[in-house]
């Protein structure tokens, strides 16, 4: 339960994005508002489904300026000054950034500004701050900084969380809360958009949601589909948007099943389409986790995905799913035959698939272990400020 005695002040930094962390940031905000605290969040955008007439949830946009001078837009130091305005100007108790670079940086910066240095700062690693960005040289030193002068560290998946010593080697202890989902938003049952789907077609239905990256695989997605379809009748929904569409879009029309594959493009309402699915298609070449997968699931729709990153986490390879190695789209299709010609094992790992989700990544059960981690935190940083003054005044006397 939240301590409503004691409601706190909570800053959080992320990215505007339909997927990934910021829908994560998004719903723990929403979350966190409902508990009793006030949320402020900080970013360059308002994050899509930000519910911002929630009476504990305000938006503090970021205006980078726009000058002659700065041949690329200074946004770290944009959003250090506005970040440590709300410090200042609403006596924060704590800021959480989602994604290391540049919010864990200039939360720091932030703090500094406000003379805050009481401020705990806590970073959410979600992924491709790790293991895209961090790995780069060029960042490493900087993002090795910017978690290790973080309060506390957080990482998706314990996947995640082995990869940043690997790859950051940071002195930090990076604890693991998994992303969650709201299990009565995300549930089986009829929709408006599953009715239609029955009606067009009465024949199972694969489904694939991502940002069309070229780390989702999405030629396997439409491979896979190919090998199903030749054996039995199957549709496709694609849902989301990005680079890899058109390419994927072109190999569909040129096959005989185009009208069995559906492009629905971003939907903001993914929790209206995915109950309609059989099963979910992800053979991800890298996942920090799979949140997708995940909204699926609690859907009542089993995965047939890759051995990836932390998805294995997520889906249980032979109860919620089925799990191979990234590129064998033969095992993956012949794995979706076999369960979609076998009702009552589609059934029971539905009902598996849906079990995980409710039991292990419930939203409530995960904001309880976040909100215990801003307390700890707040109770950490004092600590730190305290040890540093006492050894500011050994010094003094020293001298």
């Amino acid at each position: 339960m939240s301590d409503l005695t004691n409601p706190l002040k909570i800053g959080v930094v992320c990215y505007p994005t339909r997927g990934g962390s910021g829908v994560v940031a998004v719903e723990l905000a929403h979350r966190m508002a409902d508990r009793g605290h006030r949320v402020f969040v900080v970013s360059y955008a308002q994050p899509p489904k930000l519910n911002i007439l929630h009476e504990n949830i305000s938006f503090h946009p970021v205006r980078v300026p726009d000058y002659p001078l700065f041949e690329y837009p200074p946004y770290s130091l944009a959003l250090a000054a506005q970040l440590s305005e709300v410090i200042s100007n609403h006596k924060l108790d704590l800021v959480h950034v989602h994604y290391a670079l540049p919010h864990a940086l200039s939360a720091w910066m932030a703090r500094k500004i406000a003379g805050r240095e009481d401020l705990p700062i806590i970073t959410t690693l979600h992924g491709t701050d790790i293991t895209i960005v961090g790995n780069d040289p060029s960042y490493l030193n900087v993002t090795r900084y910017s978690v290790e002068v973080s309060t506390s560290v957080t990482a998706v998946s314990n996947w995640l969380s082995k990869r940043v010593n690997e790859v950051v080697d940071c002195e930090c202890d990076t604890k693991v809360i998994y992303n969650f989902i709201d299990t009565e938003k995300f549930a089986p049952g009829e929709t408006e958009m599953t009715r239609k789907l029955r009606e067009v077609q009465n024949s199972p239905v694969l489904i694939h949601l991502s940002n069309f990256r070229p780390v989702k695989r999405i030629d396997d997605v439409i491979e896979i589909f190919f090998r199903v379809r030749s054996k039995m009748p199957v549709r496709l929904l694609m849902i989301g948007d990005g680079p890899d569409r058109s390419a994927a879009e072109a190999k569909v029309n040129a096959s005989p099943w185009k009208n069995d594959v559906h492009f629905l493009g971003d939907h903001d309402a993914a929790e209206e389409v995915l109950p309609g699915g059989d099963l979910m298609l992800f053979p991800t070449d890298s996942e920090s986790f799979g949140l997708a997968a995940l909204e699926a699931m609690a859907c009542g729709v089993p995965v047939i995905g890759a051995k990836a990153g932390g998805l294995p986490e997520v889906v249980e390879d032979g109860i919620s799913g089925r799990l191979f190695q990234v590129g064998d789209v033969e095992g993956m299709a012949n794995a979706a035959l076999e369960i979609l010609s076998d009702r009552t094992t589609l059934a029971t790992m539905s009902a598996a698939a849906r079990k995980t989700a409710v039991d292990k990544f419930k939203a409530d059960v995960i904001v309880q272990q976040y909100e215990h981690l801003y307390r700890t935190s707040i109770e950490k940083a004092r600590q730190e400020m305290n040890a540093r003054n006492s050894t500011a005044i050994d010094n003094t006397v020293i001298h």
